[in-house]
């Protein structure tokens, strides 16, 4: 049986202003919805700048509760009204002091999935997430959603491969990966990795990254979004590494089995010989 998915992805420039941000993602997955996609994501924080380029208290104005809150209430709307599953990043706030970078899965009926906690959290210059955000402490969760098993995995966690992996176990066909990096620092290693683990872990990656530069700070986002399957392959041609862009690709998961069944890398694997992996 044939098992293609439409699924999208939107790299954007910041508006300004929450409101005209989250209306032109809007606008995006309505767009992609007419070209007939069933699943979307969006970038990190996608409905603010990416202020962890400076440590500064009133960046916590950019918090709000999951999925109570009115970015994700207004997103379940949008899921109902197009019929698509929705990946939804934001700064979540728990309860006081309790802070953390989120991603909010929404279902094509608009039902709220669950919610998945960026666990590896960077302090290095332009980067400064840990005044801000704790731990992810949800694990690595996979949605059954309306288009198959869906999980996320947010922009430094990308570095760390048991994460990766966990989502695999879990049962992941599609792993929405948004992200905010700057050219100077990552453009290398930007279309490696995620190529990599879709190989090492035979599924599906939505590889989301901002582009353009913000107020705060001189991060250049590089753009260059993409899709890649488990092959390592592109599916289709990256967006732009300059310009606002909605990608659109046909996925067809059950490439997924095909491969699994050629590289036997989970038949393979030897956790009874792992365990000083997970030693501190």
């Amino acid at each position: 049986m044939v098992n293609v998915v439409r699924a999208a992805l939107v790299q954007a420039t910041w508006t300004g202003d929450t409101e005209s941000m989250i209306a032109k993602h809007e606008e995006h997955a309505r767009e992609a919805a007419r070209q007939g996609a069933k699943v979307i994501g969006f970038q990190e924080v996608f409905n603010a700048p990416y202020f962890c380029q400076v440590q500064e208290a009133e960046h916590y104005r950019w918090a709000e509760p999951v999925p109570e809150g009115p970015t994700v209430t207004r997103m379940r709307e949008l899921a109902r009204e197009t019929g698509m599953v929705i990946v939804v990043p934001v700064f979540e706030v728990e309860q006081s002091g309790f802070y953390y970078n989120t991603a909010a899965v929404i279902d094509a009926d608009g039902s709220y999935l669950g919610k998945y906690r960026k666990h590896h959290i960077p302090q290095v210059k332009g980067f400064w997430e840990k005044y801000y955000f704790k731990p992810g402490n949800l694990g690595w969760p996979v949605f059954d959603t309306a288009v198959g098993k869906v999980g996320v995995y947010i922009c430094y966690d990308r570095h760390f491969p048991e994460g990766w992996r966990q989502l695999g176990l879990n049962g992941a066909q599609i792993v929405y990966n948004p992200s905010a990096t700057h050219r100077g620092l990552s453009s290398y290693l930007w279309q490696l990795e995620q190529p990599a683990a879709a190989v090492a872990n035979e599924y599906f990656i939505a590889a989301i990254n901002r582009v353009g530069q913000e107020e705060y700070g001189d991060n250049d986002f590089y753009g260059t979004s993409y899709f890649v399957d488990p092959r390592g392959q592109f599916v289709g041609e990256p967006a732009s590494d300059k310009a606002e862009e909605l990608l659109v690709r046909d996925l067809d998961l059950g490439l997924i089995e095909e491969v699994r069944q050629q590289w036997a890398f989970y038949r393979d694997r030897r956790p009874d010989a792992y365990e000083g992996l997970v030693q501190p």
